[in-house]
């Protein structure tokens, strides 16, 4: 077995390409450190809309991904080929998937209760929904839209900090730690989600309340879970 982080970025911060290509190559490396340091065997790299290729770190396995921003919300997309490059909110949904499939690839649901309705599209082949470690209180509601969908648990950091990394990971059952075997643990069910439970994360997870309630956005199950709201390129949509 194997534990992975599904979902981490290179990056702190959006936008300004060309300064964030010049910083990514730093940033996976102490990505990589920090994976280490948590006993982690792999993290994926899902940049919001670009995939790089990162030199391999010695002692975790780099995996590659992508982090597309559909009209609905963001998808996951993870294998050994994901798409060099999206559009922000150019794709569907189910043209993401559709894509993911194509370069053989897994599509997850990223943060399905989180500044999307992905959530309430019925009919469209994901391979997984992700626990999130902004919010991983929501993970009831994750827990019963996965059963109702029959789609295995994944967890991801959605780390933009090294620090990050790690606070919820997938385990992973495979007999070696390859983008394609991920693919096939994923689609077989054989992956379960983890939430880290150390002191540290515990005040991390304490110190973002704070801010969620300072911008009056919670993520306790009895009220909104954090950024729950209108995702990207539906603003302007009407009912």
């Amino acid at each position: 077995m194997y534990a992975v982080d599904l979902h981490a970025h290179t990056r702190f911060f959006h936008g300004r390409r060309s300064l964030g290509d010049r910083y990514d190559p730093l940033g996976v490396r102490l990505l990589a450190e920090a994976a280490e340091r948590r006993g982690l065997d792999g993290i994926a790299t899902t940049n919001h809309d670009y995939y790089t290729a990162f030199d391999p770190a010695p002692d975790v396995e780099m995996l590659p991904g992508i982090e597309i921003t559909t009209d609905r919300g963001h998808v996951l997309v993870v294998g050994p080929d994901p798409p060099a490059a999206t559009k922000p909110g150019a794709l569907s949904p189910e043209e993401a998937v559709a894509l993911a499939h194509d370069r053989d690839c897994a599509a997850i649901v990223a943060h399905p209760f989180r500044n999307s309705t992905v959530r309430e599209l019925e009919d469209i082949p994901f391979d997984a929904i992700e626990v999130n470690g902004k919010h991983p209180r929501s993970r009831p509601l994750v827990e019963q839209l996965a059963g109702d969908r029959e789609l295995p648990l994944v967890g991801g950091s959605d780390a933009h900090y090294p620090f990050e990394v790690g606070r919820a990971y997938t385990v992973v059952e495979a007999d070696r730690l390859t983008p394609e075997s991920i693919v096939d643990a994923i689609r077989d069910g054989n992956v379960s989600a983890r939430v880290s439970r150390s002191g540290f994360d515990r005040l991390l997870r304490k110190g973002y309340r704070a801010i969620h309630n300072r911008k009056q956005v919670i993520d306790a199950i009895e009220r909104p879970t954090p950024g729950v709201g209108t995702p990207p390129g539906e603003e302007t949509q009407s009912d």
